[in-house]
């Protein structure tokens, strides 16, 4: 568990930075460009049993609470649960929030319609586990949206760092603010170098890992930068285009 301790020491110091930036996203295209992607994979029916894990500030729980579903809310920091409270006050949504470890959900067998995270399995211990975790407490015919990228990929593959490190470099001529530089780094990276996910290829890994843990019909989108990144996004991040995957329970 020594790894988890640094990941939410890690994480804590983060929320204000990540609150700041989920507004900047309630307040542009993105709001409607997620409800939009949700909508179109999530189960039939409404309202909806939602588990958002790794909610950070809320930005999910926001969402899908205005979309008109019930929502949980999760996430192993107080902090980032503080900073989620707040957030959801201020568009006046209920959301049921807990400051819970991914791996170990504190919910019964089959609560879920449908479980969601955005930027969350990459900074994983045991992803395996989650996955296994998470199908657990979803329904039959539940389904499971995950949201991420291949970010700590380039710390185990030079080609991905030379990119990563253009990217950075043409994002900063042109004025572009990386809230990523607020952080600690080398913290950071010497957390991201020890996480199984930073050595293998997504959603390749993940598309096997949950056929294996008993998910039926997984599908994918490699690439949804273009649907949900604004044009500062796509130079920021080029080299670490996001994707989407879904399963659902049999």
């Amino acid at each position: 568990m020594r790894i988890q301790k640094k990941i939410e020491n890690y994480w804590k110091d983060r929320a204000s930075d990540y609150s700041e930036a989920i507004w900047k996203e309630m307040e542009s295209f993105k709001k409607n460009a997620w409800i939009n992607l949700i909508d179109q994979y999530r189960p039939a029916g409404k309202p909806l049993k939602v588990l958002d894990i790794g909610t950070g500030p809320g930005f999910f729980a926001m969402l899908l609470s205005l979309m008109g579903h019930q929502v949980t809310a999760i996430d192993c920091t107080e902090n980032m649960i503080r900073e989620a409270k707040h957030n959801t006050e201020r568009v006046d949504v209920q959301v049921d929030f807990h400051v819970m470890d991914s791996h170990n959900l504190e919910f019964a067998d089959e609560t879920f319609d449908l479980i969601l995270c955005r930027n969350l399995v990459w900074t994983l211990r045991a992803p395996m586990d989650a996955y296994r975790e998470w199908h657990r407490v979803l329904k039959p015919k539940g389904r499971l949206l995950v949201f991420d990228g291949n970010w700590g990929l380039r710390l185990h593959d030079p080609e991905m760092q030379r990119q990563y490190e253009k990217d950075k470099k043409r994002a900063k001529e042109l004025g572009i603010i990386d809230t990523h530089d607020k952080a600690n780094m080398a913290e950071s990276d010497a957390i991201t170098k020890e996480l199984f996910l930073s050595k293998v290829r997504r959603p390749q890994w993940d598309a096997a890992a949950l056929v294996d843990c008993g998910y039926d019909k997984v599908f994918i989108e490699t690439d949804i930068s273009e649907r949900v990144r604004s044009e500062e996004d796509k130079i920021l991040y080029r080299s670490t285009p996001m994707f989407m995957m879904g399963a659902e329970k049999k």
